[in-house]
C-alpha cells in the first residue's frame, strides 16, 4: 500500500527537480537573450545542449522561454509598476528571474504562488547581486497579490 504513494512522491520530486533545472536554464537563456536579442527558439536550442539540458523539463523550459519572450513588453511594464524603478534599469539577472516568476503567476495556475516567488528569489540569490533577492521578493510579493488575490 505504501509503494504507490512513495512512487508518486518520487515522481513529483523528480518533476519538481526537472522544473527547477528548467527555471535555471530559462534564467540563463533570458539573460543571454536580453544581452543579445534573437528568436527564443535559437536561445532554447543553445541552452538545451548544455550540461543541464538533459536534466531539465524541456517542455516546461520551452513554455517559459516562449511565454516570457512573447510577452516581454507587458512583463517589463508590470515589473516597472510593481517595482520602484523602470524595469530597463534592473539588473538583467533580477529582471529575468522576475519575468519567469511573473509569467508563472500569470500563466501557470498549477504552480502555487509561493513556489513562483520562492524560485524567483532562489535564482536571484544564486546568480544575482548580493542583496538583489530582497528586491525581487518584494516585487514578486506585489505581483502575487495582484495576479493571484484569492491565493494570497
Amino acid at each position: 500500500m505504501n509503494a504507490p504513494a512513495k512512487t508518486t512522491r518520487v515522481r513529483m520530486q523528480r518533476s519538481s527537480a526537472q522544473r527547477g533545472v528548467a527555471r535555471k536554464l530559462a534564467l540563463q537563456s533570458l539573460y543571454s537573450w536580453q544581452l543579445n536579442p534573437r528568436p527564443w527558439q535559437d536561445v532554447l536550442a543553445e541552452f538545451l545542449t548544455t550540461e543541464d539540458g538533459p536534466r531539465a523539463d524541456q517542455d516546461y523550459l520551452q513554455r517559459l522561454l516562449n511565454g516570457v519572450c512573447d510577452s516581454a513588453e507587458s512583463l517589463y511594464d508590470d515589473l516597472t509598476a510593481w517595482g520602484d524603478r523602470p524595469s530597463i534599469e534592473l539588473d538583467p539577472i533580477e529582471r529575468a528571474a522576475m519575468m519567469i516568476a511573473v509569467f508563472e503567476l500569470r500563466s501557470c495556475p498549477e504552480v502555487p504562488y509561493k513556489v513562483c516567488i520562492n524560485e524567483g528569489v532562489n535564482l536571484t540569490k544564486r546568480f544575482g547581486a548580493t542583496d538583489g533577492h530582497k528586491f525581487v521578493n518584494a516585487v514578486l510579493d506585489r505581483a502575487a497579490r495582484a495576479l493571484r488575490p484569492l491565493e494570497t
